[in-house]
């Protein structure tokens, strides 16, 4: 039975618990978020209220379901064909449609499943992650907890070290239905992984939503990078919620691509709970048309001798906007710890519109801690100045472009540049927002594989003299 997002009530949530077919505690579970969400205003912040664009997320326009249609948008018939042989898990709609799991990383530990399958075979797992969400911090946490109706559950055993990636791709589906997605990974010790998550979906005059609740739990001495590329339909809205948990010298590298969605919110969250543990989060934003980007990152210092590094780049042309929130927070016990947190944005046109909140809240002595933000027009004369070396206004504009997010393409790896380099150019020239495997992302990826090599120069004499 479909239902809208304002008349969400604990029928619905009834019909979603029989259909996956929970436990007690989970139904449970579910009602007492539910009551939560009601209770809560989009914002609990009244600072962050004031600018926030999440009240464009039309309640009576989202239609939420137990199940939504399985059938792939022809859009993506490339995309899946090239993770026919890769570790993969594709969700498309509420539905898991395919789990690509060898028969040697099976045998040694690695799960990669759906949600409900997860609640059945791992539930102390699920059990702690829900925990660690509380449904009081954020109305969409609690809707999450509420309504979910799928999700995707990736555990990395012990001193597993993955060299091929696990990529998660999610596409909301042709029937108009929304999803409200419960993700969990958890990197146990001293296991590497890489997990690629590419959002989707298909062309629609109506109101859809993908709606996500992320939590990460990366153990003592383990590492975790994670991509997301988020390539949306601007007709639809994409919320985020994230938290993240890292024990004693953990390490995540989290690299985001937001380009699509007419609406974005993404509240993040890391929490930096062992000694030595460290978090890398780099953001890029490229809006157009009337696109809002609306993006909060914390970093919470809970241990001595952590390190946290936030750096958000947006790119804005048209009437696009974006809004930056982010705090450090450095707990009474952690000292020596080092937190960097910065927000810059670059405007194309004078329609574009872009806010930064950042903050600091520091409890104890012997750190260091800095945060920064930035927002400013195209400088015209670096603009004149390139055309007067024959580029025209758009080939100087990509090129200042270009330069703005350079220092941040440095921490990335050179295939992360490449679908971002890709990503800015197919959204510049008005192409479909994928990142298949194509000739022209071919170059992309020769191009960022010696970008940054020191001796690129001489290999490149060599090559071509």
């Amino acid at each position: 039975m479909s239902q809208t997002l304002s008349k969400l009530d604990t029928s619905h949530i009834d019909e979603i618990s029989s259909f996956l077919n929970e436990p007690d505690w989970l139904k449970n579970y579910r009602k007492d978020s539910l009551s939560v969400y009601a209770s809560l205003p989009l914002e609990l912040s009244p600072l962050y209220n004031k600018y926030t664009d999440a009240k464009k997320m039309d309640p009576e326009k989202v239609s939420l379901s137990a199940s939504t249609a399985q059938t792939t948008p022809s859009f993506l018939q490339k995309r899946l064909g090239e993770l026919e042989n890769e570790i993969c898990i594709i969700q498309i709609g509420a539905n898991i449609t395919k789990i690509n799991l060898p028969d040697d990383l099976k045998s040694k530990g690695l799960v990669i499943s759906s949600i409900s399958d997860a609640i059945a075979n791992n539930p102390e797992l699920v059990k702690k992650a829900l925990e660690a969400s509380k449904s009081q911090d954020d109305k969409f946490t609690a809707l999450n907890n509420a309504a979910f109706n799928s999700g995707v559950f990736i555990h990395i055993p012990r001193n597993l070290v993955l060299e091929r990636p696990i990529h998660f791709l999610s596409c909301l589906s042709n029937d108009g239905h929304s999803v409200i997605s419960r993700n969990i990974i958890f990197a146990d010790e001293s296991s590497k992984a890489t997990v690629v998550q590419e959002l989707y979906s298909p062309k629609s005059d109506s109101q859809q939503a993908y709606l996500e609740l992320l939590n990460t739990n990366v153990a003592a001495n383990a590492q975790l990078d994670v991509t997301t590329l988020q390539m949306i339909d601007q007709h639809a809205v994409n919320f985020s919620t994230r938290r993240t948990d890292l024990a004693q010298d953990a390490k995540i590298n989290w690299y985001s691509g937001l380009f699509g969605s007419m609406l974005s919110r993404y509240k993040i969250d890391y929490f930096l709970n062992g000694t030595g543990a460290s978090s890398n989060d780099s953001e890029v934003v490229f809006g157009n048309n009337e696109q809002s980007f609306d993006i909060q990152t914390n970093v919470n210092h809970e241990s001595p001798a952590t390190e946290g590094r936030v750096v958000e780049k947006s790119i804005l042309r048209n009437k696009s906007k974006s809004l930056f929130k982010g705090m450090i927070r450095i707990k009474e016990n952690a000292t020596k710890s080092n937190s960097f947190l910065s927000g810059r944005s670059i405007l194309l046109d004078k329609d574009a519109k872009s806010d930064a909140i950042p903050g600091l809240e520091i409890f104890t002595n012997d750190v260091k801690a800095t945060h920064s933000a930035s927002v400013a027009q195209i400088d015209e004369e670096q603009i004149f100045y390139l055309k007067t070396r024959c580029l025209s206004h758009e080939e100087a504009e990509r090129t200042i472009v270009e330069g703005f997010l350079e220092p941040l393409s440095r921490k990335m790896s050179y295939q992360v540049r490449a679908w971002i380099a890709y990503l800015i150019e197919s959204k510049w020239d008005n192409r479909e927002l994928t990142i298949n495997t194509d000739e022209e992302l071919t170059k992309f990826v020769e191009i960022e594989e010696t970008r940054y090599n020191e001796d690129a120069e001489i290999e490149q004499h060599y090559k071509y003299r």
